[in-house]
């Protein structure tokens, strides 16, 4: 939203990268519902198809759906996309490009604009999602209801859809458990600690910033002293400035890294003795987005696509993979949840802390003035 697991920064990236793995051929054409009269492209829920099973004979109609930026290593995508492939086998789902970052899913979208390669749907980080709501097609799932209001737009153009809290990963045998954020400043940290991309442009680099300001005393309207940790960091020559997969975990090259719970502790795969940290004081949460191409080339596929990834089954999914679902709290109350994945959820902060739409904006604003003249 990089993954990390490999690399899914969900970050600002160089365009070429999507446009290069995204083929340019085929043209796309407006798909009426297959149910009714409806245009799947303007539809903004299920009643605009008439029914969910007249829904699911437009998207089987079209035959296929464009996902892009979607590491099968990254909060259990893997197990997402088969179970949908799994339901739905009318339907191929044609994976490009899962090691890019957000603007690049959004750059692949303009570039293939009208192409039947474009992308239907995306998974972006807060920032870049609210800098691009002119690409997204309204929609509501029929779990809207349960979704917080502070996690959705209220149109629907992008909705919150899992989420976790920023953590220190690390390797056990070389290095020790870091107590506190200051620890990392140390010397047995020396060119070990990385964070995933630019904080500019890159979804959990930007919450590895944001976990820095609140552990330095900071709040979510000024970023500044998480600016400041990471300079402190950089000139103690502590920062590594390279992108976190699971090859460089499991080659030692990123051996303590800033990132998501849920992603680190899937690192344990890559690294038998890598271990999850989550300090204590004040923790800092986010959750990764869903939104519709508004030109997407199988409108009805990719809202089918999000009435899965909000369904229970969709829900219990992410939760399996470790991360939080959106609808956790409803799901809990009405007996849906799985209880054996939520109680097996990774250690959470005494407190937490989630950035609005307003503080995220500043956030993002005030790294771009001052990030790279403070870790150059």
């Amino acid at each position: 939203m990089t993954s990390l697991l490999r690399t899914r920064h969900l970050t600002v990236g160089i365009a070429a990268v999507a446009v290069a793995a995204v083929a340019l051929t085929g043209c796309a054409s407006d798909t009426p519902a297959a149910g009714g009269d409806a245009d799947a492209a303007k539809a903004t829920s299920v009643a605009d198809f008439g029914t969910f099973a007249d829904l699911e004979a437009a998207a089987k109609a079209e035959g296929a759906l464009n996902v892009i930026a979607l590491p099968r290593d990254w909060a259990n995508y893997g197990e997402i996309i088969d179970a949908f492939k799994a339901k739905y086998p009318e339907i191929t789902v044609n994976e490009a490009s899962p090691d890019v970052s957000s603007a690049e899913e959004i750059q692949a979208a303009k570039t293939n604009q009208g192409l039947d390669t474009a992308p239907d749907v995306f998974d972006i980080g807060l920032t870049v999602a609210l800098q691009n709501t002119d690409v997204f097609a309204p929609y509501k799932v029929q779990g809207w209801a349960d979704i917080p209001d502070a996690l959705k737009e209220s149109t629907g153009l992008f909705v919150g859809d899992y989420g976790g809290y920023m953590s220190i990963g690390y390797d056990s045998s070389k290095y020790p458990e870091p107590e506190k954020l200051e620890d990392l400043l140390g010397a047995d940290y020396k060119a070990a600690v990385a964070i995933n991309g630019d904080p500019t442009q890159a979804g959990a680099a930007f919450a590895a910033v944001g976990l820095a300001d609140v552990q330095s005393g900071g709040d979510l309207d000024d970023f500044q002293p998480g600016i400041d940790f990471f300079e402190k960091l950089n000139k103690a020559g502590n920062m590594l400035k390279l992108d976190v997969t699971s090859a460089t975990i499991a080659s030692g090259e990123t051996p303590v890294v800033f990132d998501w719970d849920y992603l680190n502790a899937t690192h344990v795969a890559d690294n038998p003795k890598w271990k999850v940290r989550v300090f204590p004081g004040t923790g800092y949460a986010g959750y990764y987005n869903q939104a519709i191409n508004k030109d997407a080339p199988h409108p009805a596929a990719a809202r089918l696509w999000q009435e899965f990834l909000y369904s229970d089954a969709g829900q219990n999914l992410w939760l399996k993979g470790g991360a939080r679902p959106v609808r956790m709290e409803a799901m809990t109350a009405a007996g849906t949840i799985d209880a054996d994945a939520a109680a097996a959820l990774p250690e959470a902060p005494d407190t937490v802390v989630v950035p609005s739409e307003a503080q995220s904006t500043a956030a993002g604003k005030l790294l771009g003035e001052k990030w790279a003249a403070a870790v150059q």
